[in-house]
């Protein structure tokens, strides 16, 4: 028991480990590129982005795990790659929304105060657009622990090695063990961000 033990919390960490580094990519990436698109004026660019991103959603994970497989080869990097593409879009559009959803008026009695572009944005914008972006966060921080468990699929770990032992066995607990603990995983992770989001809401 005690070794069955250690491989699952081995199985959970990778799968842990995989998952925040795929959200903590995504964020530092679409955030900042919403942000961008609701400051420049180029229509076609924002377009282009959005399909772009809306492109890799329409693609089935495991057809778009099997596409990196040839690029990167098996294991962390490639299930991270994959992972992140996928993530891009709930950000982007989110964040977006929040982002145009601020008042011109505030934004304008913000300049009317002396406060430059960056004190606008962290001042003004990004508190008012807040719930947008942590809406967004939260929603693919969930997608992206269930679609974890496709990684097993090209090596990379986490708890779809469990449920893909527990399929080849013929063993019901492995398979059940590995759905409910990305499910608490994922649980967790939502409330932590829901507490984070209050934090800085009331802050």
């Amino acid at each position: 028991m005690s070794e069955d033990y250690s491989s699952i919390l081995a199985y959970m960490n990778e799968h842990i480990i995989i998952a925040l580094t795929v959200i903590v990519l995504s964020v530092l990436f679409s955030v900042p590129l919403a942000i961008y698109m609701t400051k420049v004026k180029n229509e076609p660019i924002k377009t282009i982005i959005f399909n772009i991103a809306n492109v890799f959603q329409t693609i089935p994970t495991i057809a778009l795990l099997a596409i990196v497989i040839p690029l990167l080869g098996i294991g962390f990097v490639p299930a991270v790659v994959a992972l992140f593409l996928y993530s891009l879009l709930p950000l982007l559009r989110n964040t977006y929304a929040g982002m145009n959803s601020v008042d011109p008026e505030i934004i304008e009695a913000a300049k009317g105060m002396g406060f430059g572009t960056f004190e606008r944005l962290f001042k003004v914008e990004l508190p008012v657009a807040l719930p947008y972006v942590m809406s967004g966060v939260r929603v693919t921080s969930v997608y992206i622990i269930s679609w974890t468990t496709l990684a097993a699929l090209i090596g990379a770990g986490g708890l779809g090695d469990l449920i893909l032992a527990g399929i080849g066995y013929n063993d019901t607990f492995m398979i059940f063990t590995g759905t409910f603990l990305a499910i608490i995983i994922a649980i967790l992770l939502d409330l932590a961000l829901g507490r984070i989001e209050k934090v800085f809401a009331y802050s």
